[in-house]
């Protein structure tokens, strides 16, 4: 599989298809990009080039806990230069949970490299808010502050990293415990900020100034209630709220993979979208 080195990190990616526009989805959590080719294939047998990478910190790319910015902000920055490389700009940005958080504030950050949004399963409410912080810094801080890196290396999540990436056990390793806990609190302390917010990320300013096409297929789990996609659609002007045939269900997740059985729709619906972006007049999507 490709690497690229951007921004002084290793980063694993794969292009799906050989012609047309060029569409970047990104998985949520700290999951890889494979559950994501499945999809990327449907797309692609359809005209579109799709660039699917596992983003810092996950999957086999390379993980470096350090800088003083939001992590979720270093995962733009780090698609954006990904993108420039192939280059794959403009394209349509979408993703996942995570995924969802990144293309919209990828839009804020980059809005002349977007042609359109494609989100699913968007974050938001008190339950999400009360368990993602913990998920994905807390429940690190406190290995590393009971057992040092050793502990840390320990945890579920990272073994899978390290078995991904074996480098990441002795880079990991190096680091003083004290310089991971203080980034990562650092990072846990911006994602609760981004919390406050009724879409987690994006000020009700953000979400106005949203002109380019957008589709919103809201999830159905209590991370990703239906009605935190309702939110989001309601406050993107000109925004498709897309709902699928599921209802809600009183779980903490839903994996993405569960919902294999609605990527025909998926699919569908965002083909439909990016080929009215290309149809419309640039007035219209810019």
């Amino acid at each position: 599989m490709p690497v690229a080195k951007v921004r002084g990190v290793n980063i694993f990616y794969q292009v799906i298809g050989d012609r047309g526009p060029w569409v970047a989805l990104i998985t949520g959590g700290r999951r890889g990009h494979d559950e994501f080719v499945p999809l990327a294939k449907r797309l692609a047998g359809e005209g579109y080039r799709v660039v699917l990478h596992d983003r810092r910190n996950t999957g086999r790319s390379d993980v470096l806990i350090e800088g003083d910015v939001a992590e979720e902000t270093l995962w733009l920055d780090d698609l954006h230069d990904l993108l420039k490389q192939l280059g794959a700009l403009p394209a349509f940005v979408g993703g996942s949970s995570a995924g969802a958080r990144t293309a919209m504030r990828f839009y804020i950050r980059f809005r002349d490299d977007v042609r359109g949004l494609l989100l699913m399963r968007v974050t938001g409410g008190a339950f999400a808010a009360a368990r993602l912080p913990e998920n994905y810094y807390g429940q690190f801080i406190k290995a590393a502050q009971q057992g040092g890196m050793a502990a840390v290396c320990a945890t579920e999540q990272y073994q899978e990293r390290i078995a991904a990436n074996p480098a990441t056990k002795d880079r990991l390793m190096a680091m003083d415990p004290k310089d991971y806990i203080k980034v990562m609190s650092n990072w846990q302390d911006q994602f609760i900020a981004s919390t406050k917010l009724e879409v987690f990320g994006m000020t009700e300013a953000d979400l106005a100034s949203i002109s380019v096409p957008t589709v919103v297929i809201p999830g159905n789990d209590q991370t990703h209630a239906s009605a935190n996609g309702r939110i989001a659609a309601s406050k993107i002007p000109g925004c498709l709220l897309y709902q699928l045939p599921i209802q809600d269900q009183e779980v903490p997740l839903i994996p993405y993979p569960d919902w294999a059985p609605h990527e025909p729709d998926i699919a569908r619906v965002f083909v439909d979208l990016m080929r009215r972006a290309a149809e419309a007049p640039k007035s219209q999507v810019a």
